[in-house]
């Protein structure tokens, strides 16, 4: 499986690609990774190429990407271009119009691309004071919701469990859920 995670500097990308690590270790597989940063530490692009299996590099060509995690929707749409025919679009999205677009919509279509688009921002506001450093692990829950592989509930659970600072660990869990309920529709 090879994952791309994008979104801006701040959203807990590292933290997302250090639980995919977590639970393809534990499942006995090998893993390989690269942070492509920019203007990380100002709110700028930040992208992690994740692949799960016997690969001899860290970088996803263009197009072979099983899934694609944005936790914006503007990365999300820039970063499409890796993803693969048939592959899967997991987005946070601020303003659920965008994914209406005309072209885009044509391109996920021809594509055959699974979209489980979510309103990450308000689920935060409405459930978690609005405490935004909570997304990444919504964006987990959404995934393992929407049937991604590598993202099984038991595995993300286990993983979280250990990773996650144990202060934070409930809210975690609670998050985990509520990304969990928004790929469903839930939310």
């Amino acid at each position: 499986m090879q994952y791309i995670i994008a979104g801006v500097g701040g959203q807990g990308i590292l933290f997302t690609s250090r639980v995919l690590g977590k639970i393809a270790i534990d499942r006995g597989l090998s893993v390989i990774g690269s942070e492509v940063h920019g203007m990380a530490q100002r709110g700028g692009s930040v992208i992690s190429h994740f692949r799960v299996g016997d690969y001899s590099g860290p970088l996803i060509t263009e197009g072979h990407a099983d899934v694609v995690m944005a936790f914006d929707q503007n990365e999300g749409i820039r970063n499409l271009s890796f993803l693969k025919d048939g592959g899967t679009f997991v987005v946070s999205v601020q303003d659920p119009a965008v994914l209406e677009n005309a072209h885009l919509k044509k391109f996920l279509g021809d594509r055959k691309i699974r979209t489980c688009a979510f309103t990450g921002f308000r689920i935060l506001d409405e459930h978690m004071q609005g405490n935004y450093l909570f997304l990444n692990v919504l964006i987990l829950g959404a995934a393992s919701g929407a049937g991604v592989e590598g993202f099984e509930r038991d595995h993300v659970v286990a993983a979280l469990k250990e990773l996650a600072p144990p202060r934070h660990l409930d809210a975690n869990l609670r998050v985990f859920e509520l990304g969990v309920q928004a790929a469903k529709g839930q939310h």
